[in-house]
């Protein structure tokens, strides 16, 4: 299979050979080193300081999303939520269990947020502003520097889900002001999926410290105690914390972040060239690297999705909803090159001949 979705995605040879091997116990200073190598990279490649922390959950990127909610909001907070698809309604709803208090921008799917649209919320005393960056259901970035202007302005604490945007987008963490940031391992660290990361500054820090735990497993105040030693709270993912890691220092010994982003955004430039071809749309107008998502103006999203699964041994990403049946997404993270996108290409060509698209 050509695996052309979000995630989980392909993965480099060194990174599978890793999964291959059998799985080294953990409560071990080498274990602690990697772990501690794995923070020093992932905050060189966010742009953090040397004081922030990082933290891995054994856990899917809503596992983060939740500990973030529950350890550095509470019932004294009134939050602001970018709701503009399935990962921003996360944030509602998950808000909604924990009692936070919350106003939603509700924003139609495809839709980006502009600047008319956030200071409608200017100086309405909210305490914390939730974003998903890249909404992955819609293919959406939203303008992060925008979006972090304004919490300065305002005071607000910021949570950024960055699960898909992270190596594909470029996120500064320090210069945008950011509290909190979240990412996944099968996103564009092209890992197994397994395990989410939180980037965490003093102020989210100090936050975790003075708010009482809600959860033992999602406890942050545990996995920053644990963090200090290299260690987890819990037995975490191991295999896939030492895949992180491979990863990790691929993509340093390969130019770094930069290096990346540029190599993801010409996949993704190569491919919306030469989708102009075909009878499809861009469904935004606001595009992150990881994704283009694509609206069918003559045939079945979801037929598309099966018959390259079924028949060609193509991945894409499907959409669920209202959206299942016009909209699908093309990933551009992980080991894909342009000859992947030669062989996405002559499949749809080949779906045309045949009026399936």
């Amino acid at each position: 299979m050509l695996n052309f979705t979000v995630g989980p995605v392909q993965s480099s040879q060194s990174v599978r050979a890793i999964g291959a091997e059998q799985i080294p116990y953990f409560r071990t200073k080498e274990f602690s080193e990697i772990m501690f190598e794995n923070e020093k990279l992932i905050k060189k490649f966010a742009y953090a300081s040397d004081e922030d922390n990082v933290v891995f959950i054994t856990g899917s990127g809503t596992a983060s999303m939740e500990a973030a909610i529950i350890n550095t909001l509470n019932e004294k907070d009134k939050a602001l939520v970018v709701n503009g698809g399935s990962f921003g309604e996360r944030f509602v709803k998950l808000c909604e269990i924990h009692g936070i208090n919350f106003d939603q921008i509700k924003l139609d799917a495809g839709k980006t947020l502009d600047k008319d649209i956030l200071y409608r919320y200017d100086n309405k005393g909210y305490t914390a502003f939730i974003v998903n960056v890249h909404e992955t259901s819609t293919g959406v970035l939203y303008d992060l520097n925008m979006i972090s202007e304004f919490c300065k302005k305002n005071n607000l604490f910021l949570i950024v889900d960055a699960i898909s945007s992270f190596l594909a987008d470029p996120i500064k963490f320090k210069e945008q002001n950011i509290d909190v940031l979240i990412t996944g391992s099968q996103k564009a660290l092209a890992c197994p999926p397994g395990v989410s990361v939180l980037l965490l500054n003093e102020n989210a820090i100090n936050r975790i410290e003075s708010i009482p735990s809600k959860c033992m497993y999602l406890d942050l105040k545990d996995a920053l105690n644990n963090a200090r030693r290299g260690q987890t709270p819990f037995t975490p993912a191991v295999s896939v914390l030492l895949q992180i890691n491979r990863r990790l220092k691929d993509i340093d010994a390969n130019g770094g972040v930069e290096k990346e982003i540029e190599r993801i955004a010409d996949l993704a430039a190569d491919f919306r060239k030469r989708i102009k071809a075909f009878p499809f749309e861009i469904f935004s107008n606001s595009l992150s690297n990881a994704v283009t998502p694509l609206c069918t103006k003559t045939a079945s999203a979801k037929t598309i999705f099966e018959t390259l699964k079924n028949e060609y041994g193509i991945w894409i990403c499907p959409n669920g909803g209202e959206l299942a049946e016009k909209v699908f997404r093309i990933g551009h993270l992980g080991e894909l090159s342009e000859k992947d996108n030669d062989t996405l290409i002559e499949a749809f060509k080949d779906l045309n001949k045949r009026g399936l698209i």
